[in-house]
């Protein structure tokens, strides 16, 4: 199993929901975060006084999947996610150890 986190732009969440969910994959988590790479923030003018964004608000999504179909899952945010602008994020895929259901117990691909 793998953990797929994926670090994008909010404008593009609904377009990667989309393209998980042509892959039948349905359970992701959403997180608000804030932070920056190579762009390093920009400056915005507020009232006329001009001052540094140094975070810039992004989403981490992330997805258990299977390990057969971790590969598909991360071609498909990429290419969703892509603007082709600077800041459009990093895909990490993780080695995920166990997975447990709390409902039914289940552990395991069946958990997932």
């Amino acid at each position: 199993m793998k953990l797929v986190v994926a670090i994008i732009k909010p404008s593009r969440l609904e377009e990667v929901r989309q393209a998980l969910n042509s892959l039948d994959v349905h359970g992701m988590t959403v997180t608000e975060v804030k932070g920056y790479g190579r762009q390093k923030g920009h400056s915005e003018i507020y009232r006329g006084t001009e001052y540094a964004v140094h975070f810039l608000p992004k989403l981490k999504v992330e997805i258990a999947v299977d390990d057969a179909i971790a590969d598909a899952v991360s071609t498909a945010i990429r290419d969703a996610a892509q603007t082709g602008r600077i800041g459009d994020g990093k895909i990490f895929v993780l080695d995920l150890l166990a997975v447990t259901r709390i409902r039914t117990g289940e552990t395991g691909a069946s958990a997932l």
